[in-house]
């Protein structure tokens, strides 16, 4: 994806989504991420280009975190009743792009940087590093709620369900697993070409 397409197409959504959005302190909370990573990709993009999987998959998960933060994720059209669910799942989808995404980002790092030897040993330190990934953020949103008190339920999006946490990480495995058995040929030959 050009360069100027990828940044049109971050700023247009970035604008919808900064538009009225649901709630101003959980906007920046949600899109916050989208944010620091569009600086760490203008910060290296000459000294570590990324392939364009990758750089396409960080587009889709801004975008996510976006609409997530312009709505709150307990408020996003169209997704109340997934799952046999009565709850509004867009966070769901969120969560597993929490572990696509970040499985392809550690993918090519782990491989350009020669961190790990064999496939085995670099799909196991993918996987752990999403998850790792994953439950960090589970604990930046218990802190935010310790911190923030009541106001935190739109950030938490948690809807009443006592397994959000767990099936957040678990929809962020799912996520990292998929990606590797998917996406790992095509991207193996976008790591090639980069060389």
């Amino acid at each position: 994806m050009a360069k100027a397409l990828w940044l049109l197409v971050f700023f247009v959504v970035l604008l919808w989504s900064a538009i009225n959005p649901h709630d101003r302190i959980t906007w920046w909370l949600e899109v916050a991420p989208a944010l620091i990573g569009l600086g760490l990709i203008v910060m290296t993009y000459k000294r570590f280009p990324l392939t364009p999987l990758l750089y396409g998959l960080i587009l889709a998960h801004c975008v996510v975190l976006m609409v997530g933060g312009h709505y709150t994720y307990a408020e996003v059209p169209g997704f109340i009743g997934w799952f046999g669910s009565e709850r509004n799942n867009y966070d769901k989808i969120g969560h597993f792009f929490q572990g696509f995404v970040p499985a392809i980002l550690a993918r090519e790092i782990l491989i350009r940087k020669q961190v790990v030897n064999g496939s085995r040993w670099l799909a196991l330190f993918v996987v752990s590093v999403c998850l790792a990934f994953s439950a960090f953020y589970e604990l930046i949103e218990w802190w935010v709620a310790e911190l923030s008190g009541e106001g935190a339920e739109a950030f938490l999006g948690t809807q009443g369900y006592v397994w959000d946490t767990q099936s957040d990480m678990a929809l962020a495995l799912i996520g990292s697993i998929i990606a590797l058995v998917i996406l790992s040929t095509s991207h193996d030959r976008q790591v090639k070409a980069l060389a």
